[in-house]
């Protein structure tokens, strides 16, 4: 289904109501051989995904966006785990005009951040764990963008996608509210979108495979991303694979590829 682009300049009665969240969460997994290396792995990840590595994570998508940063609150976990808390405001300009039905494109834009905004909010919160038994180790990560006006958190999405790498992604996009034209005519979405895919650069999208669930008439979009193809190397923790006979590390990859199918379908699979 298209959703038929509106007049490409649209005067508005007051300011733009609209609210814009973008939740992107994201796996990335491990395999790590004994107790030791397991708990060195989720060291490792709590380090490396600290509070302060996430503030500069976030302060770089606030730029991205085209947000001023009001307040920042993070705090690290014990005994692993973070979060930070961005509260953002929207830069300020001189017109009240939408410039609708531009295409869709991946990327990072800067550019005509025109409208006014109350406040809006970018958060992240950090998941390290590990299977007793089976030596796999996982981190999730979620990260909540979400904006009020004119400022589009999609522009965003290739920028984290990058900086985590993910094995595996769910990413949400929404629109609420409404605003409206001088007339007094509502608008409940404000750009041009059939799908989270296109604001993703041909060169990310290679790599995954990806479903789309969308409700395109609540203005629900749904994406997940599944890496296609992995080298053992960047999977294992304290060995590698050169160290390990053939058949163990067929074994070690099928537990890794059965993780990340369970996490992409959201069910356990028996065997494959």
């Amino acid at each position: 289904m298209k959703i038929k682009p509106i007049n490409k300049k649209l005067k508005l009665y007051g300011f733009n109501n609209l609210t814009k969240t973008l939740s992107f969460n994201f796996y990335d997994i491990c395999y790590a051989i004994n107790e030791e290396q397991r708990k060195e792995y989720i060291e490792y990840i709590d380090e490396e995904y600290n509070a302060d590595r996430l503030v500069s994570i976030l302060s770089d998508v606030a730029k991205i966006i085209g947000a001023n940063i009001l307040n920042i609150t993070n705090h690290d976990f014990e005994p692993q785990g973070a979060s930070v808390t961005m509260l953002v405001s929207e830069k300020v300009g001189k017109e009240e005009i939408i410039e609708q039905g531009e295409e869709e494109s991946p990327g990072i834009s800067l550019t005509n951040i025109v409208g006014h905004l109350d406040k809006s909010h970018i958060t992240v919160h950090t998941y390290p764990e590990s299977h007793p038994d089976q030596g796999i180790s996982t981190f999730r990560a979620d990260i909540d963008v979400s904006t009020c006006g004119f400022i589009s958190p999609l522009k965003a999405l290739n920028y984290l996608i990058t900086s985590f790498e993910p094995d595996i992604a769910n990413i949400d996009y929404r629109v609420r509210g409404f605003t409206r034209d001088i007339k007094g005519k509502k608008y409940f979405i404000d750009h041009k979108i059939n799908s989270i895919q296109n604001f993703i650069s041909s060169k990310i999208r290679e790599r995954y495979q990806m479903i789309d669930v969308n409700v395109y008439q609540e203005n629900i979009f749904h994406t997940k991303m599944l890496l296609k193809e992995f080298d053992l190397d960047h999977y294992l923790f304290g060995v590698a694979k050169k160290d390990l006979p053939s058949l163990e590390k067929r074994k070690i990859k099928k537990r890794i590829k059965k993780e990340m199918l369970e996490i992409f379908y959201g069910r356990n699979i028996p065997k494959i």
